[in-house]
């Protein structure tokens, strides 16, 4: 597979001189006659050590072989205070133009994309600097709180409407336009991607099973713990969406303390209250279990005896709504 190398060189210059839509992002490359697919729904690998900051996987484009996924990661930061800005597509008048991601002390304008996990659409709210430490919120990241420290818990309220639309403009596409404030930061100085980030975006490129085409919107291998390690444990593959506002969704708990169920072995890793499903506000009680028994209820009394077999543990697990994620068409097509 070619992987498209011309993306931050031949189309920059052209496109900031002729499209309205450039808002001066740090580059602009690959342009496209109709939209990547819909943003994957996935669960966020646990973050593998301090200072590393989540990356949104997004769908990259081939001129041989189409639109692609390139996972979400989480990345070492190339300077304290800086934070990521994440690349999206969006319609230049003509076609669709990829507007690179890029490294600043603050979150730009990434095209009003809700990615999930801190990226809503709008700025970032899944972590902080503070004192020349980065602090995770957990309430969209999941850390384990025994190795990282630096954490805290605020809400994050998501009003967008519920959708998983991956382009800005255009039929279909996010309307969000940037504001004065995010113009300003788009001129200021930014680093591009890190080269660990490049070699992750190409290894992506190589991996026939990323292929939209090949994939239909879920790919094998939607998010790694670190960049390039697209094999072993951490390794997530697309899944189904929960459905939003269903108190089906929630856990019940015996109401025993003392009933015998058994702690997850990784009792410590905090687990955020929403993967990179956007959803509207106040359903924040899906819990993210730690194996995959996923479709087990618990039943009203933890106690009940089963024959030759008492008091059997029954771990906590969530039910998981059976909501196919369907790959988005390519209905934007424009010759």
């Amino acid at each position: 597979m070619r992987t498209v190398a011309i993306r931050s060189l031949l189309f920059s210059f052209v496109w900031l001189i002729f499209s309205h839509g450039a808002f001066a992002q740090i580059g602009i490359g690959v342009s496209v006659n109709f939209g990547p697919p819909a943003i994957p729904v996935y669960e966020q690998p646990i973050c593998p050590t301090d200072g590393y900051l989540w990356t949104p996987g997004y769908w990259a484009y081939d001129d041989d072989d189409g639109y692609y996924w390139v996972p979400g990661t989480w990345v070492e930061s190339p300077q304290v205070g800086f934070l990521w800005t994440p690349g999206y597509w969006g319609w230049g008048g003509n076609a669709f133009l990829f507007h690179e991601g890029y490294w600043g002390p603050q979150v730009g304008f990434y095209g009003g994309i809700n990615y999930g996990f801190g990226y809503g659409g709008r700025g970032y709210e899944g972590g902080r600097w503070e004192s020349g430490h980065f602090s995770y919120n957990t309430y969209v990241n999941r850390v384990n709180t025994t190795i990282i420290h630096n954490t805290y818990n605020t809400t994050v309220v998501n009003n967008a409407t519920v959708n998983r639309v991956s382009y800005n403009g255009g039929t279909g596409g996010v309307t969000a336009q940037p504001t004065a404030a995010q113009q300003a930061v788009a001129r200021e100085q930014h680093v591009a991607p890190t080269p660990m980030q490049t070699q992750h975006e190409q290894a992506a490129s190589t991996n026939r099973a990323q292929l939209a085409s090949v994939n239909y919107g879920q790919p094998a291998i939607a998010a790694t713990p670190k960049p390039g390690v697209f094999h072993g444990t951490g390794v997530m593959t697309a899944g189904h969406a929960p459905t939003p506002n269903n108190a089906a969704t929630s856990v019940p708990h015996p109401s025993n303390a003392n009933a015998n169920v058994p702690l997850p072995n990784n009792a410590n890793v905090a687990h955020p209250n929403n993967s990179n499903v956007p959803r509207p506000a106040g359903n924040d009680s899906i819990l993210h279990p730690n194996n995959g028994n996923a479709n087990v209820p618990h039943p009203k009394n933890a106690n009940v005896t089963h024959p030759d077999n008492v008091n059997v543990p029954h771990p906590a697990v969530e039910s998981h709504p059976s909501h196919e994620v369907e790959p988005h068409g390519e209905s934007e097509r424009h010759h």
